[in-house]
């Protein structure tokens, strides 16, 4: 885990997606700030109050690039981002064995500006935990768990956020070593929801892969004809979403498109690159096995 991820990716070049202002803004977001917050046992970094979003570049060592660009998407139910567990750390997994990865930081939702405020509705929200429900009454969509106009925006928002990271990378392909037809997108929870919308409707040519872990659904929509490889994983006491991911598979799979699932037994929900000695820690060495024999090894 590092440190500080802030000072970390501060190290790296950041590219303002949106330089003239970002289109359909979200009103009342605060100023941007950063906090640490427990995640699955590790205290962790976290953003909130985005508004200005950006692409965080890391690339290989000279000599080590394989042409590779993979775009992270951070989760956070559209109102934090879990910017090092599930962003920092999975860009420099990348970056070491050669992709170029760029760490997106999405708009978000407005939270409260003072801490204490934020804190007092971040455990009232903590309270509606969907742990113990049986997989028969399980949320099959996010719909089931959050549907009013202000989340639909705030989802829409981010994935056009998603779109346009992926049109900068495409467009600065040589600038970055990468192929412009080898561009993947890996998304946790909300950000797993973001990519499976760009990889649904990416506005342009199709990714190159899709990794939504433990999120992501198609809405009901018709997988494209050309959607991309498809890699996701749940745990099964994830009441929250595991329901909702098996969807997603299920669609991909049944429109005769490549798609893996993993399910593990255990390991809740927001885990990202925390290792606890659970089987599910093995998540991001059956990604790379994935990558490679995708031929995006």
């Amino acid at each position: 885990m590092a440190d500080d991820a802030r000072e970390i990716t501060a190290a790296h070049e950041i590219i303002r997606l949106w330089p003239d202002g970002a289109p359909s803004p979200l009103g009342g977001v605060g100023p941007e700030s950063e906090f640490r917050q427990d995640a699955c046992g590790v205290e962790t970094t976290m953003l909130r109050n985005v508004s200005d979003p950006t692409l965080t570049v890391f690339r290989p060592r000279p000599g080590r690039a394989n042409g590779v660009g993979v775009i992270v998407c951070p989760g956070g139910g559209w109102r934090i981002l879990a910017w090092e567990h599930e962003g920092v750390d999975l860009a420099n997994w990348l970056a070491e064995r050669g992709y170029t990865a760029f760490l997106l930081k999405y708009r978000l939702g407005a939270t409260p500006p003072d801490p204490a405020a934020f804190a007092e509705a971040s455990a009232k929200m903590a309270e509606q935990s969907w742990d113990g429900v049986p997989a028969a009454l399980a949320p099959r969509r996010i719909a089931d768990l959050i549907d009013d106009e202000a989340f639909r925006r705030m989802r829409a928002v981010a994935s056009e956020d998603g779109r346009r990271a992926l049109a900068v990378v495409r467009e600065g392909a040589a600038g970055f070593g990468v192929d412009p037809g080898r561009i993947g997108m890996v998304g946790f929870s909300a950000g797993a929801f973001l990519t499976a919308d760009v990889a649904m409707q990416p506005g342009g040519a199709p990714l190159a892969f899709a990794a939504p872990i433990y999120g992501g659904e198609t809405g009901g929509r018709p997988v494209p004809a050309d959607a991309p490889p498809l890699f996701t994983c749940i745990a099964q006491d994830d009441r929250m979403l595991f329901k909702v991911v098996e969807g997603l598979y299920a669609d991909w799979s049944n429109a005769d498109r490549p798609a893996d699932l993993h399910i593990f037994a255990r390991g809740g929900h927001g885990f990202g690159m925390v290792r606890r000695g659970l089987p599910v820690d093995r998540w991001i060495d059956l990604f790379g096995d994935w990558l490679v024999d995708r031929g995006f090894g």
